[in-house]
């Protein structure tokens, strides 16, 4: 079933794992990204900060693993469960920047 599912954000990097790769070879890397910013909403504005658990595979992977924490990016990617039986999800990284925020 097609659907929209696409989503940008830019953070700064928080916890960075160790590049892995998965039983089929694959580079993976999983961390997380921490935003803050301000947002339009019922005629106001806001002040946004959250933490979201992104994951990347591939040589995405292999190039946000050389990111060193606290750097400032623009992602780009999906969501989706960040485990799979599991509720929470994830940031799927398919293309990121990096920013001077």
């Amino acid at each position: 079933m097609p659907g929209v599912n696409r989503l940008a954000l830019d953070a700064t990097v928080g916890d960075c794992g160790a590049l892995r790769h998965t039983p089929g070879g694959i580079p993976a890397v999983e961390l997380t990204l921490l935003h803050r910013s301000k947002q339009a909403e019922a005629g106001g504005e806001r002040d946004v900060e959250c933490e979201m658990h992104a994951v990347a595979f591939g040589e995405v992977a292999k190039a946000l693993s050389a990111v060193a924490p606290g750097a400032a990016l623009r992602c780009e990617g999906f969501i989706a469960r960040r485990y799979r039986s599991g509720a929470s999800v994830a940031l799927h990284v398919t293309r990121f920047e990096t920013t001077d925020n």
